[in-house]
């Protein structure tokens, strides 16, 4: 259980950057775990093999659903300054928005780079490429979702 407790946020952040959605990214979390503990119990702990189990998880997703995602706004806020938190969340998603404008295989990427867990190597194994191109897919998705929020701004 403390492998659930360390990752379960880094990865939900994984798949909200991916979906967008808050509800699916919460499913498609835990449906991770539950494969990775169904498959692999507690004897292994591997923090790659879990966000193999996440991404593969968003395939079958994307292959069952061909539409469009968009972020639910229906949370609700805790924080007490209600302004600063509106500007954070239409911020977020501003950026998750500008995120499902890049390719598939970019936001991919980068959704994995960002989530701070994973270096390049492991990021690599899991996208079955080699670590120069996965940092220069990182870079250039940076340079392309910085363009389109910067369009957006105009």
């Amino acid at each position: 259980m403390s492998f659930y407790r360390e990752h379960k946020d880094r990865l939900f952040a994984y798949v909200m950057r991916m979906t967008g959605e808050y509800y699916l990214s919460s499913d498609i979390m835990q449906e991770s775990f539950t494969r990775y503990f169904e498959h692999y119990g507690n004897k292994t702990e591997s923090v790659s093999l879990l966000y193999t189990i996440a991404r593969n998880t968003l395939f079958d997703h994307a292959r069952k659903q061909w539409r469009t995602t968009q972020l639910e706004s229906d949370q609700e806020d805790c924080s007490s300054n209600q302004e600063q938190a509106l500007i954070v969340r239409e911020e977020y998603r501003r950026v998750l928005s500008a995120m499902q404008m890049l390719e598939k295989d970019e936001r991919d990427i980068l959704a994995l780079a960002v989530s701070g867990v994973l270096g390049y190597r492991k990021i690599a194994s899991i996208a079955g490429i080699s670590e120069a191109n996965v940092k220069v897919k990182v870079h250039r998705a940076r340079l392309k979702l910085k363009k389109i929020l910067n369009a957006g701004d105009e």
